[in-house]
């Protein structure tokens, strides 16, 4: 057996981070692309977009920053606000993780 377990903030009863939402943030950081980000997340690109606009909502805080295509091509990329969000978010969930295995260890002796 192996513990596993779901995480997600909530701010005023909103749900405002999940690793879902996370992972999206941060395909969107790695590829320069919110296109990119939602297709390898297999979403429509208007769900992709939504998301991240509920995400800054809730949060009140600007997460992406995109530019509109052409001569230069567009793209789309995390803000310093949204790189600090990730990270923080990413070291939460691995202290969660590493306390989960603790606490598994030691109710099952595994």
């Amino acid at each position: 057996m192996e513990p596993r377990a779901k995480l997600w903030l909530e701010q005023d009863g909103k749900l405002v981070l999940s690793d879902y939402r996370v992972r999206l943030l941060q395909l969107i950081d790695e590829t320069g692309s919110l296109a990119d980000a939602a297709a390898a997340m297999q979403l429509s690109y208007r769900r992709a977009w939504g998301k991240v606009r509920e995400i800054e909502q809730n949060l009140g805080v600007k997460l992406v920053e995109s530019a509109a295509g052409g001569a230069g091509g567009g793209g789309s990329r995390l803000t310093p606000d949204g790189r600090r969000l990730v990270a923080r978010y990413r070291r939460f969930q691995d202290a969660v993780a590493h306390d989960l295995g603790d606490e598994f260890r030691r109710a099952f002796g595994a």
